[in-house]
Order: structure tokens, then sequence, then C-alpha cells
């Protein structure tokens, strides 16, 4: 005898409904995945226009922009710090621009501009903290001549004794800037042989 199938034997077929679902929400996860780039993109690119925006006009124009791009950023500057909200329209017409043409080549100048600035910073907070590292640690001086041959190691101690002298007594910190500023040219030194053998 054939056994007949009752409807809780039977497979549950998928409904067209259920398809329906699932392609709803793929597209929409999709949707939202790309409204979130393109969010992203737009951030980024009103950020280059801000950047833009922060040099002065001799520097801008040794860009290779976009006549238009130039002229709306030459613009912005011209405009009173008063008027803040026509800064505002201004610097979203400069974002419209900057979706309208390709910012690579824009992108990588601006970092070329940017880079000696970042380079100074970099050396800046090497001094001050070999800086710091002297005046915690009494060996720090012979690893710095060792790391700088040139570098006074007789001159050094003197500037980091004065320079604890001065702290004991609330006198100006003249021997600590002193202290700074030595270091600080004896890396920035090292830098720049680094960087003309870096050229060659």
């Amino acid at each position: 005898m054939v056994g007949v199938a009752t409807s809780g034997d039977a497979p549950r077929k998928k409904s067209t409904m259920d398809n329906t679902t699932d392609t709803t929400d793929t597209e929409q996860e999709e949707n939202s995945i790309s409204k979130s780039q393109k969010k992203r993109d737009m951030l980024a690119l009103q950020a280059v226009g801000e950047e833009l925006f922060d040099l002065a006009p001799e520097a801008l124009r040794k860009l290779t922009l976009p006549e238009e791009l130039l002229e709306a950023v030459l613009q912005a500057k011209r405009i009173p710090v008063s008027k803040h909200g026509g800064i505002k329209r201004q610097m979203q017409y400069i974002g419209r621009l900057m979706r309208e043409i390709d910012a690579a080549p824009i992108i990588a100048q601006l970092r070329a501009v940017y880079a000696p600035s970042q380079q100074q910073t970099a050396l800046h907070h090497l001094a001050e903290r070999w800086r710091e590292r002297m005046m915690a640690d009494a060996t720090a001086v012979a690893a710095f001549v060792n790391e700088f041959p040139l570098a006074n190691h007789e001159a050094l101690e003197r500037f980091i004794a004065a320079a604890r002298e001065d702290h004991a007594h609330n006198r100006p910190p003249k021997n600590f800037r002193s202290l700074y500023q030595t270091l600080h040219k004896h890396i920035v030194e090292r830098a720049k042989i680094a960087s003309a053998a870096n050229s060659e």
C-alpha cells in the first residue's frame, strides 16, 4: 500500500514573496553601503578643499589646479571672516567642484606641500624627546653622542646641570631652551645629510 503524504510531510516551498523580501533586503543593504561610501568620499573631498583654502594665494597659484577651482578657492579667501555663512556656501561650492574632477593629482600636490612641515614637526618632537630623556636619565647624553658623533658631550652636560639649577631656583628656563636648540641643530644637520644622500 502506497502511503499518502500528508500536508505535514510535504516540503515547504519558498514563496515568491519570500524571494522578493530577500532581494529587497539585499538592495537596501547595498544602498546603505553605497550611501555611506558616498558620504565618506564627500567628506574626504571636503577636507581637501579645506586644505586648499588654508594655503596662501601664492602657494595656491603654484599648484596645477583647474582654473574654475583655483578661482573658487581664491574667492573664498577674499570673503571676510565675519561673513561665516558666505564662506560656508563658497566651501560647499568648492566641494561640488571637487566631486566633478579627479582629485588624486591635487591630493598628491598637497602632500608634497605639507611634507616639509611634517618633517620639521617630527624633528622638533625628536629633539624634545631627547631633552626629556637627558633631564631624567644620566646615560642619555652618551647615547645621544653615540648617535650624533659631532655633539659635544661636555657642553650637553653643562646645559643639563644649568637647566636643573634654573629649575631649582625658579629662574627662566634659558639653559633648558639652549639644550633643546643644541639637540635640534644636530638632529636637523643629520636629517639634511640623509636627505642629500637619498637624492643622489
